[in-house]
């Protein structure tokens, strides 16, 4: 085997490899090198469809890199104060409601999040309102069952993201730091809850 050779049994190496990962950013970062190295292996060889085939890889690869890399770095930021959920916007359905409109009850089976972006959102159970930039809903994808603890209308008309779980769960189970970011979110998210709760408590005695 000369050095070109293995070249090209190098490239078929690392392309296993990224086969084999289960996390997103080391699959797209080994998929990059494989290309590389393949993209090499095929110009010395003179295959232009060796390199055909990887040139076109190469952006998506680098396009998933960059979208995940970045949605790791802005939930850790969200994770350590910034509770902004502006990098949902990708993964949701943006749905306009009107003044009175039921969003979900308590006791439902739930299978989306809502992050407002306009308007506000009320939850009886709790006297708890939901403004701009607010998070509601997250607690149905960790509760028993996947019912929604509470219910949730609409005070005044305005615009939410509707993030479906599926979308959370293939983020979660695909990235293992965007996972223990989100966890330590929808940690500070039950914390906030559970002071309002405690505020309105107060209220009321």
């Amino acid at each position: 085997m000369n050095w070109v050779e293995g070249i090209g049994y190098l490239g078929t190496a690392l392309t296993i490899s990224a086969s084999a990962m289960s996390t997103m950013i080391p699959l797209r970062i080994i998929s990059l090198v494989a290309s590389a190295a393949v993209i090499t292996y095929g110009l010395l060889i003179g295959s232009m469809p060796v390199v055909l085939t990887e040139a076109i890889q190469i952006p998506f690869n680098a396009w998933r890199l960059w979208q995940m890399v970045r949605l790791v770095r802005d939930v850790e930021k969200a994770a350590d104060g910034d509770l902004s959920l502006d990098w949902l916007k990708p993964y949701g359905t943006e749905r306009a409601f009107a003044a009175g409109a039921s969003l979900f009850a308590k006791g439902e089976a739930a299978t989306t999040m809502y992050y407002v972006e306009a308007g506000c959102f009320r939850i009886p159970e709790y006297g708890i309102e939901v403004r701009t930039g607010g998070i509601v809903g997250e607690l149905g994808l960790l509760s028993p069952g996947n019912r929604r603890t509470a219910s949730l209308v609409c005070t005044e008309a305005g615009r939410a993201l509707e993030v479906p779980y599926s979308a959370v769960k293939q983020l979660y189970y695909q990235n293992p730091e965007f996972g223990f970011s989100f966890l330590k979110l929808t940690s500070e998210r039950l914390f906030q809850s559970a002071d309002a709760r405690v505020a309105v408590s107060g209220d009321v005695a």
